[in-house]
């Protein structure tokens, strides 16, 4: 499995709209075949951060993905959108998806 975060730091007026905005990029990556997640969320400390979680089932998935149209209609107006260039970890993991923690289970 692919597994990738990426921390996007938004300009501050598009803070409030950044999710509509990215919802057309993120149907259509969540529909992809190879797309295991895709989830979005806010930054609690900084309003102007989102982060993104996202896997595919191989790299073959994830190259699929970055040659996708709705990627790189994305990648045509994120610049003007972004504050900063993105931060990103991207690592190759064992496994399918998510697995069960250990150390928590309902009471």
């Amino acid at each position: 499995m692919i597994f990738i975060v990426v921390k996007f730091a938004v300009r501050d007026e598009y803070a409030d709209t950044f999710l509509d905005r990215i919802e057309e990029f993120t149907q259509a990556t969540r529909a992809e075949q190879g797309n295991l997640f895709f989830e979005w969320s806010r930054s609690v400390a900084d309003p102007n951060e989102f982060v993104l979680l996202e896997a595919f089932a191989s790299a073959e998935a994830g190259k699929e993905h970055v040659e996708s149209a709705h990627f790189k209609a994305a990648m045509a107006w994120l610049p003007n959108v972004v504050a900063q260039t993105p931060r990103i970890v991207n690592v190759e993991v064992p496994g399918d998806g998510w697995a069960r923690m250990a150390e928590v289970t309902p009471a």
